[in-house]
């Protein structure tokens, strides 16, 4: 976690820049974003440098090389004002310069050289290639980089959770859809799925790449050996993660969340997940993870045939899981968060993958959601729906959890509910019954594991409970879990009439007593 010290100077930057004229948080992290990978870059540089003088050879990978860089003529004469070395752009150099010229070099030579190493195809500026400098002033620019540099970000976790800490201030919807999912609730998604150093983990919705890092954060907590396997380290870093989105905005903010948080070669890619054919990636995935945007209705014209042919809709959602489907290699499993109609909706398209989720694959549980877990973004009630692609049916009992608290208040303030170390799918002490009720996740977790024992026992009075395949198709293939709930309702003993009337006419009889009494001392 960020010390308080730290939060403290994110926050000072973050008021400089709504005072100097941003106010979109996202164009924010977007500038900072920038400045992070220039930083980012000099350190690739110093430690190729320091291995080349180690091993006494020529460097291997030269970011920044000899000479000039850009030359700097006078408008009227063309006679040479300066000549900007390459070195110059280094991060180590321009933050030390005064603040007027460090902005003259990051606006008319920083910049222009991270979009022309985006067109000459160089992998980490992949996303770069519509960098914009919007940063108004010398003195924001001071401020910013001075922060950034009093930051040791030489430790992942440090880098990681300061990017985190500013994506947290994304306030508002974004486009089409976009919200931000709370990281507790994908960090119990990962929980539940579980990740291993050999899956290939895909989000085609992949905005700031929140699920792939809490994915990649999983393995290096539960399998640290990983990192020791020449070739499962190879895999994580260049094979396991890839994640789609058609803004490139997040595009960027996506993959630099994924090098701060440690995976160096993310597969982060321009995609309309829903517009274009899946050919080459079909079947390719083991774990999918997925928040998908529920923008409403698309045309056909614009929708993939491959998904239309899987399921006959304009809907979005019932879209993002036909590409699910798709995209999962059988044995693959997903978790995925869906509005509430895709499990009860009525029309054909939403019965058809709802029978195809429980007859041609393994449907493994749903996880009712609050309907406040997305505010203040939106109210909207949502589950998750877990489900291993098998091509071959294998559904036996579906289980049911109704989360009704997820450790926040579930109002627009979103406010901890729990101490920090009781918050989350794994808190660091025990919840006792009270604390339950305000944090429903651990408990979630736990029973995840025993729903194919002691929870086929539960009585479905409980938060939890499994019902068979079977119940499920006579029912029309309904998976909203108030279908198959029981509530008790308690025996409430009420008083005869007649006594509840006597005892009416008699307080009557008093009331006309007293108004009397009240007549005759007037």
């Amino acid at each position: 976690m960020l010390n308080g010290e730290i939060r403290s100077k994110v926050d000072q930057v973050w008021n400089a820049f709504w005072a100097g004229g941003i106010a979109n948080p996202l164009e924010v992290i977007e500038q900072i974003t920038y400045l992070l990978f220039m930083r980012g870059l000099d350190d690739i540089q110093t430690r190729e440098e320091n291995k080349a003088n180690t091993l006494g050879r020529p460097i291997e990978r030269v970011i920044f090389p000899e000479g000039v860089y850009r030359t700097v003529r006078d408008e009227e004469t063309g006679e040479v004002k300066e000549e900007i070395p390459y070195s110059a752009l280094r991060w180590s150099r321009f933050k030390n310069d005064d603040p007027a010229r460090m902005f003259a070099i990051v606006s008319e030579s920083v910049f222009p050289f991270l979009r022309d190493m985006a067109e000459k195809g160089t992998a980490h500026a992949e996303h770069m290639k519509g960098a914009r400098f919007t940063i108004p002033t010398p003195a924001l620019l001071a401020k910013v980089v001075d922060m950034l540099a009093e930051i040791p970000l030489e430790d992942r976790d440090t880098k990681g959770d300061l990017y985190e800490y500013m994506l947290g201030k994304i306030a508002s919807a974004g486009q089409n859809g976009q919200f931000r999912t709370p990281r507790h609730i994908i960090r119990m998604m990962v929980e539940m799925t579980a990740p291993t150093p050999k899956d290939t983990i895909c989000d085609p919705a992949s905005g700031t790449c929140g699920f792939l890092v809490a994915a990649g954060e999983y393995l290096r907590d539960n399998h640290p050996a990983l990192f020791r396997d020449k070739e499962l380290l190879k895999h994580f870093h260049e094979g396991m993660f890839h994640g789609y989105d058609f803004d490139s905005t997040m595009l960027r903010i996506g993959s630099m969340n994924m090098q701060l948080h440690g995976v160096e070669s993310a597969d982060i890619r321009y995609r309309d997940s829903l517009a274009t054919g899946h050919a080459d990636d079909a079947d390719k995935y083991s774990l999918i993870l997925a928040n998908p945007p529920f923008a409403g209705s698309l045309d056909y014209e614009t929708t993939a045939a491959d998904l239309l042919s899987i399921v006959k809709t304009k809907k979005t959602e019932l879209l993002f899981m036909a590409l699910f489907i798709k995209l999962l290699k059988p044995g693959g499993r997903a978790a995925v968060i869906v509005p509430d109609g895709v499990l009860f909706g009525s029309s054909k398209a939403h019965k058809a993958i709802r029978k195809m989720l429980v007859d041609d694959h393994k449907l493994d549980a749903i996880v009712k959601l609050p309907s406040g877990v997305f505010k203040p973004y939106a109210g909207v009630s949502t589950a998750i729906v877990f489900f291993t692609k098998t091509n071959s049916g294998g559904t036996d009992h579906v289980w049911f959890y109704d989360v009704q608290a997820d450790g926040m208040s579930l109002d627009d303030k979103r406010q901890l509910l729990v101490a920090e170390d009781k918050f989350g799918p794994l808190p660091k002490v025990g919840l006792s019954e009270d604390e339950h009720a305000k944090n429903n996740l651990p408990d979630v977790v736990a029973r995840w594991a025993e729903r194919a024992g002691a929870e086929r026992d539960n009585p479905r009075t409980g938060q939890s409970f499994t019902v068979p395949r079977e119940e499920i198709a006579e029912a029309g293939y309904d998976l909203s879990l108030n279908r198959y709930k029981e509530v008790v309702h308690e025996a409430t003993d009420h008083r005869p009439p007649k006594e509840i009337i006597t005892e009416l006419l008699a307080l009557e009889d008093e009331i006309t007593a007293g108004l009397k009494e009240l007549e005759a001392m007037l």
